[in-house]
């Protein structure tokens, strides 16, 4: 059984890659003096966790655009993934004013009792840094087809529905 994590108060939360595009892993990392949490998950998950953290802090903030977000940070090393994730949800704690990010561990059998999570609260400024970040590391890899959406070859000039 992997292990679990509760942080709050963070001092680190950001994704990331390691490898050339068409064989990049993709991380969430989270940390706080002590603590280095780094979870592999697939690109799909970085680009819709990002929309719906986007969309929760248009939702809660008056004026968005106006939020501060933490400077632009890497994955700091070392990069080893603690498990990779399987589900991801997202809540808001209106009295402590903070993000909840909460990943479930995938887990080969179907026994979900078994699965390690992850809960990470994170500030506006935190969240407004994380969409940021999310949003360029995902448009830095293949370009997608132009008929089917799927990734282009590693040289990004052909994909098989073109037969």
């Amino acid at each position: 059984m992997s292990a679990s994590y509760d942080l709050n108060d963070l001092e680190h939360f950001t994704v990331g890659t390691i490898g050339p595009p068409g064989q990049r892993v993709f991380y969430l990392q989270a940390g706080l003096t002590g603590t280095l949490v780094s979870l592999k998950l697939e690109k799909q998950q970085v680009a819709a966790l990002a929309e719906h953290l986007a969309g929760v802090l248009r939702e809660i903030s008056d004026d968005p655009d106006s939020i501060e977000p933490e400077a632009d940070i890497g994955l700091i090393d070392p990069v080893e993934a603690e498990w990779t994730v399987g589900d991801i949800g997202i809540g808001y704690d209106p009295e402590a004013d903070r993000m909840l990010v909460m990943a479930t561990e995938m887990l080969a059998q179907d026994d979900p009792a078994d699965a390690a999570t992850a809960r990470f609260r994170i500030t506006r400024s935190q969240v407004a840094g994380f969409v940021a970040r999310a949003r360029q590391v995902v448009a830095a890899g293949r370009p997608p087809c132009r008929y089917c959406g799927a990734p282009l070859n590693d040289d990004g000039t052909w994909c098989p529905c073109s037969n």
